[in-house]
């Protein structure tokens, strides 16, 4: 089984001091053998975290330093909030930065749910219903501009005249999505995904969730064996470490291959807990799956 480092604790304190913490987390994620390092895609800190208050950096911008100083890791936000960047430009987004990175970037993406950010910095905000909407027509303008078809879309909510991205990515970004409604998004998975991320990782919901999953692939006549399934799994890994691995072992029997850990919010260095985990739970991870 594989693991995806996850950071979203900017730690109050000097700004001067938030580079070096982003940075040595993600070096030592790298340095550890993770698969990925991703970001939240938020402007204020989540009040289930911290304080909304509290420092809380751009995801894309963020990404893009990491890409320069990073050599091999996976390259994302879990997950993109739909509302926040036309379609056309989170494309482009991307496709900068899986260029910059040498072919390292995904595609995570979700409904946006974040209310409070978006009243505060004017960012529209429709119901439930049109953010999904919004979010399957940019799952099929993302998959148009990585496409060899540059010509005109035209959706529900949005409408270009020229899906044109030059230059197209290195590789195609892989597209994540990110929850678990079992109407919509499981069926947006379905229908786009190349991963699946659940953000519950009881192993009895998973297996529920997939159960989900795999009727919606079999309406599209699509093999649910080709997405990714991924798990967030942000337990304190150190308190029961053989707790821990027993629920990893659990949903590798259900065929999850990848779980998102990281720093568990408050801890005064992040980057010596993600060497922890690298020295005390990966070496056991190894042998599940």
């Amino acid at each position: 089984m594989e693991v995806g480092i996850h950071f979203i604790d900017f730690l109050p304190g000097d700004p001067a001091a938030l580079t070096p913490a982003l940075l040595s987390t993600a070096t030592a994620a790298e340095d550890i053998g993770a698969t990925m390092f991703t970001l939240a895609d938020h402007f204020f800190q989540m009040e289930a975290v911290g304080r909304a208050e509290d420092p809380f950096l751009e995801g894309y911008t963020s990404l893009g330093f990491l890409a320069g100083r990073t050599t091999d890791i996976a390259l994302a936000l879990l997950v993109t909030g739909v509302t926040y960047r036309h379609p056309g430009l989170l494309a482009k987004t991307v496709t900068t930065l899986d260029v910059l990175s040498g072919g390292r970037s995904m595609l995570g993406i979700g409904a946006a749910w974040y209310e409070r950010e978006h009243v505060a910095l004017g960012v529209p905000y429709p119901p439930l219903s049109t953010r999904f909407e919004m979010l399957e027509e940019t799952l099929q303008i993302c998959r148009q501009m990585w496409s060899d078809n540059d010509g005109p879309y035209d959706g529900k909510h949005y409408h270009l005249a020229e899906t044109l991205c030059v230059p197209q990515p290195i590789q195609r970004p892989p597209v994540l999505i990110g929850g678990g409604g079992e109407k919509k998004t499981l069926r947006l998975v379905a229908q786009y995904a190349d991963v699946w991320n659940s953000t519950d990782s009881d192993v009895d919901v998973v297996a529920h969730k997939i159960d989900v999953l795999t009727r919606h692939c079999e309406a599209v006549e699509r093999d649910v064996a080709e997405i990714r399934k991924t798990v967030g799994v942000f337990d304190d890994p150190f308190a029961d470490v053989d707790g821990y691995l027993k629920k990893l072992e659990g949903l590798a029997g259900l065929g999850v291959d990848l779980i998102n850990t990281g720093p568990i919010p408050g801890t005064p260095d992040p980057a010596g807990f993600v060497k922890r985990f690298g020295d005390e739970v990966m070496p056991r991870m190894s042998e599940i799956g």
